[in-house]
């Protein structure tokens, strides 16, 4: 076993290490997650087992071979008793969601393949999301909404959530917003499913405790037209996090910890298991960040054991019949990781410089970077405008009671979670909502919900950075020309970093205000 003791902002270095082979230990719930043995002080603890040859079954009879999360996912939605990492097995696909860019060239696909005429495998297993270029002129965005309509309209598809004002977004009572925050709100995501969608970010649906990934147009089409997937079963690498969560902390820190730790390559085709008494007690939205980002470390999927946490949200949102599955105790991992998050600091991901590339992995303590200026705040995306962050940049705000410096601008996911900024009262604010305290502190009035400035879009985006500037943002890139202008600077970080940098100016540790 390799023991790395680290610091969250430096190089991880061995200093110890011995070799256990595959890992045996297991997370499921309702099963103790194994705690840390070796106890050190002040520092956050990564442990990881490297991988050694497949253990042979004995040639007496068949051996059940345990098996991690997603391979029983797999396993069930194959139809196969057994199967091992690496292997390549037809899958039956749950979900499959697509949305206004990557929906018309997966219709495409679809028709050249499977004929003009030809019909989807199942009309209610289609969810079609028209969320990244909404709110814009773009003759050729605004075209591509039509054309997701008018396939809806012909293939009867149940879950289309359209949106034809563009004025007045709720004046459509059908429109959503970022497809996987809708995703989770309207019910299509279930314990022990095989969910693919046709963004990189469909992985945010396995916080749910199911199997979910991007995949790209052709294969959507093929999907379309079958209702099956070809894909490789994925190795797992286990994250453990102990430890009681500070209150200064996000699961975005979590996330940017983990990607600084092993890269933006470590996890590639990967999958990416959670557990731990700290993932145990984080809400569900918080597990969709930590999952969401597990595609900026190259994983192929995160994944979440369902717990009461998952059965209470999932209550009053499906009706359809779901199975959770677990970790065997003996499951085989290829790499095991762990870490005491009572240690953790808040981070931040850099922009690039001479020395290091723009890149999520660029990890930095928050209070290292006090001298970075900024030019602007951007709260939202899948990753950062759930309702609960924006609670906690209100939260900021309020106990900061200052208004902020630069221009704040502010993107709920979702028309749910725009309602929510504006009618549920924030604790500890005597009642004010979300956007009372945002019109307080000087913020930018919130936008329609969509994707906005993410990853750029037409050059009418609300909040897109047209010059070039730096931006403290809650979203999940920050590659060049990611959010618009290729020479724009991004710090990604979590909503009470972001918020405590649009107080100050700089990027700012949010213990400034919270402690």
């Amino acid at each position: 076993m390799a023991s790395s003791t680290i610091s969250p902002h430096s190089t991880s270095f061995i200093t110890e290490k011995k070799g256990l082979g595959w890992s045996a230990l297991s997370s499921p719930s309702p099963f103790p997650i194994p705690k840390c043995k070796k106890s050190i002080s002040k520092k956050i603890v990564s442990v990881m087992s490297p991988r050694q040859s497949e253990r042979r079954p004995a040639t007496t009879g068949s051996v059940k071979t345990a098996l991690t999360m997603t391979e029983k996912i797999f396993a069930r939605a194959s139809k196969k008793p057994q199967l091992i990492p690496g292997e390549n097995v037809w899958v039956n696909v749950d979900i499959l969601m697509t949305h206004d860019v990557c929906g018309p060239g997966s219709i495409g696909i679809f028709k050249k393949e499977f004929g003009q005429d030809a019909k989807v495998w199942d009309r209610e297993k289609v969810v079609i999301i028209p969320d990244h270029y909404i709110f814009t002129k773009d003759e050729r965005a605004n075209r591509n909404v039509d054309i997701l309509r008018d396939f809806c309209n012909e293939q009867d598809i149940k879950y289309f959530y359209d949106i034809k004002d563009l004025g007045n977004f709720k004046a459509n009572p059908d429109y959503k917003g970022v497809c996987h925050v809708a995703l989770a709100q309207e019910g299509h995501c279930r314990p022990g499913e095989v969910l693919l969608g046709t963004d990189s970010h469909t992985c945010t649906a396995g916080a749910f405790g199911q199997f979910a990934t991007g995949i790209g147009n052709t294969d959507a089409g093929f999907v379309l037209g079958t209702g099956k997937l070809l894909l490789k079963v994925p190795p797992t690498l286990r994250f453990v996090m102990d430890g009681e969560m500070p209150d200064y902390l996000q699961a975005k820190d979590l996330i940017l910890q983990i990607i600084g730790e092993i890269s933006v390559a470590g996890a590639t085709y990967k999958s990416m298991e959670f557990v731990g008494s700290t993932v145990e007690s984080l809400t569900m939205e918080e597990r969709m960040t930590l999952c969401n980002m597990v595609v900026e470390a190259g994983g192929k999927n995160g994944v979440v054991p369902a717990d009461s946490t998952t059965f209470k949200y999932l209550e009053d949102k499906t009706t359809l019949p779901y199975e959770p599955v677990y970790s065997d105790a003996q499951a085989r991992f290829l790499s095991e990781y762990r870490f005491d998050i009572s240690k953790l600091e808040p981070l931040v991901a850099k922009a690039g410089d001479f020395f290091y590339p723009h890149s999520p992995d660029n990890r930095a303590l928050a209070r290292e970077c006090k001298d970075v200026k900024i030019d602007r705040v951007y709260i939202g995306s899948c990753t950062g405008g759930k309702t609960e962050d924006f609670m906690a940049v209100a939260k900021v705000f309020l106990a900061s009671g200052k208004k902020v410096k630069v221009p704040t601008f502010l993107v709920p996911a979702t028309q749910k979670v725009w309602m929510d900024v504006y009618t549920l009262p924030v604790p500890g604010s005597g009642g004010k909502t979300c956007a009372q305290i945002f019109e307080e502190a000087g913020c930018d009035t919130p936008a329609s919900p969509s994707c906005g400035a993410c990853l750029g879009g037409p050059k009418d985006t609300h909040a897109r950075m047209n010059e070039p500037m730096v931006c403290v943002s809650t979203t999940n890139r920050n590659f060049p020309g990611r959010m618009g202008h290729k020479e724009g600077q991004i710090y990604l970080a979590s909503p009470y970093t972001a918020a405590a940098s649009a107080l100050t100016g700089f990027v700012t540790d949010p213990r400034e205000f919270l402690q």
